[in-house]
């Protein structure tokens, strides 16, 4: 049997490893090869190393095939944490981040993540961190826009001038 010399194999191993663990299928099919690699007489030990799993994991599988049949060879649901902030009050939300600060009684013009926070808890009786309301902006599709401070004195066509003459500009 003639073995190929492949440059940069571990390059190609990562590559398809993560082909096989980025979809559901992948997994359950690559479940599939270890398992049927038990079963036709290798050890879980071996059968990790050829593929490449903990021999734990292995014998997971090989019970979960044993108990369950091959449904128990596909990934179980992970719904995760429920949302702290109920559904419907995301879109009053949405609504009050569509207004000002201002208008809603804060003494900002503009919505900042211990702003959201602070509203959210007030409002709602939630208590959200700051880096979670940072990803409710998110999910909104809203970003933080802060207005560029200017010096009072600055005299505009000046600064225009500058930029046109500077080299970084």
């Amino acid at each position: 049997m003639i073995r190929f010399k492949i440059h940069d194999a571990e390059t190609f191993v990562a590559a398809i490893q993560d082909e096989i663990s980025r979809t559901r299928e992948g997994r359950y099919f690559h479940r599939l090869h270890v398992v049927l690699c038990v079963l036709q007489g290798y050890s879980t030990y071996e059968a990790a190393r050829i593929y490449g799993d903990s021999k734990r994991a292995v014998q997971y599988w090989v019970g979960r095939l044993l108990s369950h049949g091959l449904a128990g060879l596909w990934d179980k649901e992970h719904p995760g944490r429920p949302p702290q902030l109920a559904q419907s009050n995301e879109q009053e939300l949405w609504n009050d981040l569509l207004q000002s600060p201002r208008d809603l009684g804060y003494d900002q013009n503009l919505w900042d993540g211990p702003l959201l926070s602070h509203h959210i808890k007030e409002r709602y009786t939630v208590t959200l961190s700051v880096r979670q309301c940072q990803r409710l902006f998110h999910k909104f599709g809203l970003t933080l826009q802060r207005p560029r401070r200017q010096p009072r004195e600055a005299d505009p066509l000046q600064r225009e001038a500058f930029k046109k003459s500077s080299k970084n500009g």
